[in-house]
């Protein structure tokens, strides 16, 4: 069963990335692209995590955008999968790289205090 909703999982990211690479005319959406989906038990919501290029203000307008969007998406996701019923979509900041580069910082701090 894991392997079934892995795939489906895998399939809705696959789907939303090129829904936003192409399909959506916002000009508050900027270059986004969908790093994970995690769907909930049930499948009826899905929390969508975006990476987007640019700072903070950038990837808020670009949340307003896909948030206006997300009939649209869902309404896309349901023809395109066959699905009676697309998943709620709660789009996120995906700022996992930020975090990461963060720690790698702070890491290499810790490093150069412990060198004699």
């Amino acid at each position: 069963m894991q392997c079934c909703c892995g795939r489906r999982v895998e399939a809705l990211r696959e789907e939303i990335d090129l829904i936003l690479e192409g399909e959506l005319g916002d000009p508050r959406i900027g270059l986004a692209a969908v790093t994970e989906v995690v769907l909930a038990p049930g499948g009826k919501v899905a929390r969508v995590f975006v990476r987007v290029d640019g700072d903070d203000e950038e990837a808020e307008q670009t949340l307003d955008g896909l948030n206006a969007a997300k009939g649209f998406i869902r309404h896309q996701l349901a023809d395109r999968m066959g699905l009676h019923h697309a998943p709620e979509l709660i789009f996120l900041i995906d700022r996992s790289e930020q975090y990461a580069s963060r720690i790698d910082e702070l890491l290499g701090r810790a490093r150069k205090k412990r060198r004699p």
